[in-house]
């Protein structure tokens, strides 16, 4: 005959194991399990809540990002900078692609990432009990940045100034159809082959202001 152990350590070796819990940041976030997840979105987060912030101002006079890098055709933001969405960027991307289908081997080009959570409350909810749950993705472009870039095999001026037009009609923001030849921007301001910049850098020189002339007394207008 079988006997069986009934002793508490035997019994204790089949129980399952539970992991004490540790306060400390949240795991690593690959947004499995959230809505939305076929448009664009980074692969893995640390946090997946993160601070509303600020569009950032380019005061430091760097003129990065202004440019065409990979494409012969593109748009950049004229107006103010503004926040983008992953659905605003996955609609004017799909503009592009049906409108440049035509080309064979066109290539499109994204030159910003929606990498950061917006997290939203319900309307008409009470304050505290802690910050809203996750509702998309999104980035922050300052003015001038390069939006969307088309290349490949050469591409007419006019089907690439339609396509990217349609793309802009989609963004909550005027922008502006650039090629190879634009210059970089600064904001709202147009960097001119003579400015001064700095060696090996993109950044313009700063200026100091002219002087102030002061009216001398009996040089004014005579009344």
């Amino acid at each position: 005959m079988f006997s069986f152990l009934t002793s508490p350590s035997v019994l204790a070796a089949f129980r399952p194991t539970l992991g004490t819990a540790r306060a400390g940041p949240s795991p690593v976030f690959n947004g499995g399990a959230v809505r939305f997840r076929a448009q664009l979105a980074p692969r893995k987060v640390k946090f997946i809540k993160r601070h509303k912030g600020v569009i950032p101002i380019p005061i430091g006079g760097s003129t990065k990002g202004t440019t065409l890098a990979f494409g012969e055709w593109g748009i950049r933001i004229k107006g103010p900078g503004v926040r983008l969405t992953a659905k605003q960027l996955t609609t004017a991307e799909e503009v592009i692609k049906r409108k440049i289908k035509v080309v064979k081997g066109a290539k499109i080009y994204l030159r910003v990432f929606p990498d950061i959570p917006v997290c939203i409350k319900g309307n008409e909810t009470r304050m505290g009990k802690g910050k809203g749950t996750f509702e998309f993705w999104a980035t922050r472009v300052p003015t001038g940045r390069v939006i969307f870039e088309i290349g490949g095999p050469p591409i007419r001026e006019e089907l690439a100034r339609e396509a990217l037009r349609q793309a802009s009609n989609r963004l909550p923001t005027k922008m502006e159809f650039i090629n190879r030849s634009a210059l970089p921007r600064l904001g709202n301001l147009l960097i001119t082959p003579d400015m001064p910049m700095l060696p090996g850098t993109t950044a313009v020189v700063r200026q100091p202001p002219p002087p102030i002339l002061e009216e001398q007394p009996g040089l004014g207008a005579s009344s």
